[in-house]
């Protein structure tokens, strides 16, 4: 950036008008941005200027957005000691899951307002709540139990046409995918969308929600980055399954993905303010929770459930466009949530608030789909509804590998020969999101036969990734 460097009259231009802002945007840029052009580095700046809320947890720019957070009078808070005694945890497939994720969901069973929770076994850890951890807490939303990507979504569209429509009209398949999808963490498809989501009440309720609804219009019907995907592959279905299609073998569209920009800026919103209100010890810190019945609960509450719904739109949005590419209608469709807190009662008839952090709902007779990895078999499955996981079974294979050890010890050209000998087309993804990284999907399903049926398997045939 030698013959592009960043003055103060550069930001003076785009409202940094701030000594303390102007500095710290200085020094980010020549830290961390030396290779970006003036005029990227000012409209990322931009950008953080106007809605520093949704860069305040990211590593590098986090310090500068915080510059531009407007700094509220000390709230009242309480201070809570956690429980000595706890209530009863649940573990499935306890030796295929990390001792810290145990210790976060031993933490999170700790709580004041925690009643009982579960362990899946996908489960491995993360902020907060651990992935795959089920908690039932008493009057309260704790939004790091929810997660970041409030309301990330499964949706599998099965279409009425053989397994070898595939392998005839593929190129027509990939080229679908290619050009009705977009991935990565900001950006949009490259034409307009459009769903009565984007025209709900909610979005004029409050600051936050009235800032983000511009982003939920653009990133309307695309997908995250990680583990987020679209793809093409053979459901083969069971005999009796509760789709009503007689058993054999479908193409199938299947897609994962989130509330996108929209689902972070809350959950980071009401994440600080939680942790403001509510003080807890530094090992239970982002399980700050928030009252239903106090003003921040409610607007969480809200917040949470438009961003469940915007997650679904953003699937509908998916499945309709590359329907119409690829000129076929699907025979049936079924999504589920995860990363989510539901209104639930208890077998004893006590109503909790139950957080389901990488874990599907299992209620008996309730559908859902289980995937594997880019290469591994995926499952749709049927709840059976059992007590003690509080109706949830795994919401994938789960990580055996965090991302950082899987780009650094598995190559692009590795993973490029698994997949071609799978006999899966990819596109995009990376080696973070390489089936070594994960669980072996059957060992995890064959721990949670208690939990729920398997109606069809799904196998993957092309897959559309972001490429990191």
């Amino acid at each position: 950036m030698s013959n592009n460097k960043l003055r103060g009259k550069d930001l003076n231009k785009i409202g940094y008008d701030n000594d303390v802002s102007r500095s710290v945007a200085i020094t980010t840029a020549l830290r961390h941005l030396k290779h970006s052009k003036k005029e990227e580095i000012l409209s990322l700046f931009q950008k953080i200027k106007e809605s520093p809320e949704e860069y305040l947890f990211d590593g590098i720019l986090g310090t500068l957005a915080n510059t531009f957070v407007v700094k509220n009078k000390m709230k009242d808070f309480t201070s809570y000691n956690l429980l000595e005694e706890t209530g009863l945890l649940k573990i499935y497939g306890g030796k295929g899951i990390e001792p810290e994720a145990k210790r976060q969901m031993e933490t999170a069973m700790s709580l004041p307002v925690s009643i009982c929770g579960a362990l899946m076994p996908d489960a491995h850890s993360g902020f907060g709540l651990p992935i795959g951890g089920v908690l039932a807490v008493e009057n309260a939303v704790i939004p790091f139990g929810v997660g970041l990507d409030i309301g990330c979504r499964m949706a599998l569209s099965v279409y009425e046409v053989p397994e070898k429509y595939i392998a005839h009209h593929h190129f027509e398949l990939k080229t679908a995918l290619k050009e009705f999808t977009h991935f990565g963490m900001d950006g949009a498809l490259g034409f307009a969308q459009d769903h009565e989501v984007l025209e709900r009440n909610e979005f004029r309720q409050t600051e936050l929600l009235k800032k983000l609804h511009g982003k939920a219009i653009r990133q309307l019907g695309s997908s995250g980055s990680g583990n987020h995907f679209v793809e093409f592959g053979v459901i083969e279905l069971h005999e009796a399954n509760t789709l009503g299609i007689p058993a054999g073998s479908y193409m199938a569209l299947l897609s994962h993905s989130g509330s996108r920009g929209m689902g972070a800026a809350i959950a980071q919103h009401y994440t600080r303010l939680a942790m403001e209100v509510c003080k807890l010890p530094k090992q239970a810190q982002h399980m700050a929770f928030l009252e239903l019945s106090s003003a921040e609960g409610q607007e969480y509450w809200m917040s949470m459930n438009l961003a469940g719904d915007y997650a679904k739109a953003c699937h509908d949005r998916i499945h309709i466009n590359i329907s119409k590419a690829i000129g076929l209608k699907p025979l049936v469709k079924v999504e589920n949530h995860h990363n989510f807190a539901w209104k639930e009662i208890l077998a004893n008839g006590k109503e909790v608030i139950v957080h389901r952090k990488g874990a599907t709902p299992a209620h008996k007779g309730e559908l859902g789909i289980i995937p594997g990895s880019m290469t591994d078999a995926g499952y749709l499955v049927c709840g059976k509804g059992a007590p003690e996981s509080l109706n949830s079974a795994s919401h994938g294979a789960g990580r055996k590998m965090s991302r950082k050890k899987a780009k650094e010890s598995i190559t692009a050209s590795s993973l490029k020969k698994m997949v071609a000998d799978a006999g899966v087309t990819l596109i995009g993804a990376s080696p973070e999101e390489s089936p070594l990284a994960y669980k072996n999907i059957d060992e995890v399903m064959q721990a949670q036969q208690s939990l729920v049926d398997v109606h069809g398997r799904f196998i993957p045939k092309i897959v559309r990734m972001n490429k990191e």
